[in-house]
């Protein structure tokens, strides 16, 4: 027998934030309501507080699932060795924990602004605490002379906001897998804090191969 429509056996809590992160994604915070995304779910609006106070609290529970998954992600990775060693392991890890995860990471910094101050205070503290650990290891670096930079906290969030931003452009069905990309960013990061010899140049046929393909 069809379950009826505003009952709500069988329909948890997990299935309510996909539905609420994929439309706030899609359309904005404010845009979007509890009855819209009730009608998602397949339920009455009703039914959705039995998952959930409102929708800022449905708001707050998805930025803090997120990094609390990140901060357990990271303290399982692998960031031995040498300041340098880190950094790479950092980067790869950054990069392969943000790409499957491209409307919660658009959620966490696009929607910051919709929290109540005092769920801004909360999320704002288990960011910092992520970007604490890359600090870490910029200042490891200062301090044993593998990196040479002017301040390491301004260095850490930008760094981290560019390694963030390949979620907004990276295509898994062009020219380069997410490996290679790393790769790339590996670089950016290396060339970012060591005043280092140049890497070889990508040779100027390359470019102009890639730019008649149409390719990035």
């Amino acid at each position: 027998m069809a379950r009826k429509q505003g009952s709500h056996a069988g329909i948890t809590g997990p299935k309510v934030q996909e539905v609420a992160l994929r439309l706030f994604a899609q359309a904005g915070f404010a845009a979007v309501s509890m009855r819209q995304i009730a009608a998602e779910v397949g339920v009455q609006a009703g039914a959705l507080y039995n998952y959930t106070a409102d929708k800022q609290a449905l708001l707050f529970d998805l930025l803090r699932d997120h990094m609390m998954e990140l901060g357990r992600a990271l303290d399982a990775a692998d960031l031995r060795g040498t300041p340098p060693a880190q950094l790479e392991a950092f980067t790869r890890f950054h990069i392969a924990f943000h790409l499957p995860r491209r409307d919660v990471v658009f959620l966490s910094y696009m929607e910051l602004r919709n929290l109540s101050p005092e769920n801004y205070v909360r999320i704002a503290a288990l960011r910092r605490g992520y970007e604490d650990r890359l600090e870490a290891i910029l200042r490891a670096g200062l301090q044993t002379g593998d990196f040479a930079l002017r301040d390491p906290r301004v260095t850490t969030l930008g760094l981290i906001a560019l390694l963030t931003g390949i979620t907004n452009w990276y295509d898994p069905g062009g020219r380069l897998t997410a490996a290679e990309v790393a790769e790339v960013y590996c670089d950016l990061v290396r060339r970012a804090v060591t005043a280092g010899p140049d890497l070889p140049e990508r040779p100027a046929e390359t470019f102009a191969r890639d730019a008649h393909a149409g390719k990035a």
